[in-house]
């Protein structure tokens, strides 16, 4: 029985759903495709009629979660707010794809390397829009120094395992990168 282009697509966007969720939940390799196809509601072997390979899944599934990552909209203090929230850091799972997959990553090459850069770029130039400064240049810095200080504090705060910790962290942050 054929299937639908549309429901192709479909399931293409359940399958990225799925395995966006569980690597941010667990990290790529304690992800398997049978557990991703599984979490999407399909089977193990209608896999690589959507992707290639695991990396291919991978790098997909990146590009679709970052490229639905949200900015600061027009108020970064509200954003930073959000970010650096008890909620944010315990939903890892449906969280920031940076903070939870950068340091994993780093160690594959390709696509996968390609997808989180590109959402680099754009997330600086979101947060550049709204950052302080007197020139685009300073803007940016800023907002590199930002999002930066951002991600490594939600990682840092999700590592830890002493819930006292863990919320100084993310309150000294958002203190810290609060406007004057």
């Amino acid at each position: 029985m054929r299937v639908s282009r549309e429901q192709v697509a479909e399931n293409r966007k359940t399958i990225l759903e799925a395995a966006s969720r569980l690597f941010r939940d667990r990290g790529y390799d304690a992800v398997t495709v049978a557990e991703v196809m599984q979490a999407a509601g399909l089977t193990h072997g209608g896999f690589y009629g959507y992707f290639k390979s695991k990396d291919d899944l991978i790098a997909a599934a990146l590009g679709d979660v970052l490229g639905r990552a949200g900015g600061p909209g027009d108020d970064l203090a509200a954003y930073i707010a959000r970010y650096l929230s008890q909620p944010h850091r315990d939903a890892r799972a449906t969280g920031c794809a940076v903070s939870a997959l950068a340091a994993e990553t780093v160690r594959l090459e390709g696509e996968a390397r390609t997808e989180m850069t590109a959402a680099l770029r754009r997330q600086i130039d979101r947060v550049a829009r709204l950052s302080p400064g007197a020139t685009g240049a300073d803007k940016r810095r800023a907002a590199i120094a930002t999002w930066a200080a951002m991600v490594g504090a939600l990682i840092l705060a999700r590592v830890s395992d002493d819930p006292a910790l863990s919320d100084e962290v993310l309150a000294a942050t958002r203190a810290s990168l609060a406007p004057p």
